[in-house]
């Protein structure tokens, strides 16, 4: 209803902060969601993400994972109010939580990616590092600023930092904390592809519509491989794993019959 002539407009209903979710096509979504503070991390908010994270590991409906941002904008990193929240006590307070949600994020099973829309700033950088691979639209920024606050950067997320763009780029994130656009991202190896404004959505489903017609049982071996050392049997335990399925049978039968592989290895519920 369109309030009387000369009444002040409704104020917009206040959005509360959050993570939205969503599965469709064996894609996995996660938004982040407070407008109010440029999309930034609450204390509620990692608290929640490794819950819904062990939620779709054991779902072997879900191939893949996407983390992105409301808006224009990723996220701003954490709500810095609640740094100095008295009610947060060890192992509870926003560093802590983060570093929480960054681990579960790296571990999960299947392939993760994150859709940059405009600022990846703080802890918002350190969710998107945590993922497999990172698509960002023009115009996005990138930043990693504890160096504005004083804050330790964790360890977990530095190694993390410097495994994808090396010793020299990470120290001048870290050292200066200035922003870094995303044809700079892309050429450090921040970011793995630049979008066009505009095209993010639609090229992120196309990726992801890629991802789950692969073979489930070669990314997730992958992942386990690329994250470290392979554990005595892993090997082994992988190929035996796609023999039992026929995994390699029938991706050789699809190319020699010129048809799309109809991959039989589905993950185990966990």
């Amino acid at each position: 209803m369109k309030p009387a002539s000369g009444a002040p407009a409704a104020p917009e209903p206040a959005v509360a902060p959050g993570l939205e979710h969503r599965v469709g096509g064996g894609v996995a979504t996660v938004v982040i969601r407070n407008p109010a503070r440029r999309n930034a991390m609450t204390p509620g908010m990692w608290r929640e993400l490794p819950a819904l994270l062990a939620g779709w590991a054991a779902d072997p409906a879900v191939r893949v994972l996407v983390l992105t941002g409301a808006g224009d904008t990723f996220c701003a990193g954490a709500d810095i109010a609640s740094l100095a929240d008295p009610d947060t006590g060890p192992d509870t307070g926003p560093k802590d939580l983060a570093v929480a949600a960054e681990e579960a994020l790296a571990a999960f099973p299947k392939p993760t990616l994150a859709a940059v829309r405009g600022s990846c700033v703080g802890g918002g950088c350190q969710l998107a590092a945590a993922c497999d691979l990172r698509f960002a639209e023009e115009g996005s920024r990138f930043g990693v600023t504890p160096a504005r606050l004083g804050v330790v950067y964790p360890p977990s997320a530095t190694r993390r930092l410097t495994a994808l763009v090396g010793p020299a780029t990470a120290k001048y994130l870290l050292f200066s904390a200035e922003l870094i656009d995303a044809d700079r991202a892309l050429r450090t190896g921040l970011i793995d592809e630049v979008v066009p404004a505009g095209g993010l959505e639609k090229r992120v489903a196309e990726f992801t519509a890629v991802l789950t017609s692969r073979s489930a049982l070669t990314q997730a071996a992958a992942k386990e491989f690329t994250a470290g050392p392979a554990a005595p049997g892993r090997v082994a335990h992988w190929e035996a794993q796609g023999r039992a399925a026929g995994e390699e049978a029938e991706g050789v039968a699809a190319y020699l019959e010129r048809r799309p592989p109809r991959f039989p290895w589905t993950p185990p519920a966990r």
